[in-house]
């Protein structure tokens, strides 16, 4: 039978590279997907990981009706044998029961991928309606570190390096937007163990240098 299935958790913990991974695994086999996402670091329509993956996705904006869609796709002569939707958090509610409707009227697999919670340590509402509807939800055993090297538990936003707790719920991407924190302060965000972020002891804050860099270094080892 098909499932709605969610997998969850803090940032950097490998969310989209394992959306990326089930594509291939999919597409491998002979299987075709939609793939959808919505504010994605990289850009509309993109679906991206911070190892430098990258492929096309369709961007679902807040108007977007995923029932809609997929239903328009088959009548059209499409074959949908699963769908797969990064930066789940971003739904609304009413999104995620289209996507409940997508596996239970049609009979197909949805893989929903998202953070669990935001910088206010939140639930984010799309992810409280995956972890209400979902047949089965997973949190991603890839452990992101806090800078101290504990285990991350909780997302924070950074001005100017410098944890804040107030502002929008959405604010996508390392931007540079002044009136959120003082004229060309940098929002970016970090993922913190519960002590440092109860403390609001960022990196920054606290001095110490980054565990690691974004990307995985893609150049050939020299000499060989």
């Amino acid at each position: 039978m098909a499932e709605l299935a969610f997998f969850s958790g803090t940032m950097d913990c490998g969310k989209s590279t394992l959306a990326l991974q089930m594509r291939h695994n999919r597409s491998a086999r002979g299987l075709i997907g939609l793939i959808f996402t919505r504010n994605d670091r990289a850009g509309a329509g993109l679906l991206s990981s911070r190892l430098g993956l990258v492929t096309d996705a369709i961007e679902a904006d807040e108007f977007f009706d995923f029932h809609a869609h997929v239903v328009k796709y088959l009548t059209a002569g499409g074959r949908v044998d699963y769908v797969i939707a990064d930066e789940a958090q971003f739904l609304s509610p009413g999104q995620v029961d289209q996507l409940a409707r997508v596996v239970d009227d049609l009979g197909i697999d949805v893989i929903a991928f998202g953070i669990t919670t935001d910088f206010r340590t939140r639930l984010f509402p799309g992810s409280q309606r995956l972890i209400e509807l979902a047949d089965r939800v997973e949190v991603l055993q890839v452990e992101a570190l806090c800078w101290c090297g504990a285990k991350a538990t909780h997302n924070a936003r950074t001005v100017g390096g410098r944890m804040v707790v107030e502002g929008a719920q959405v604010v996508v991407g390392d931007v540079g937007q002044g009136s959120a924190g003082g004229e060309g302060a940098e929002i970016g965000y970090e993922v913190l163990c519960r002590r440092h972020h109860r403390r609001r002891l960022t990196a920054a804050a606290a001095g110490a240098g980054p565990l690691s860099q974004d990307v995985l270094p893609t150049d050939p080892v020299p000499g060989r």
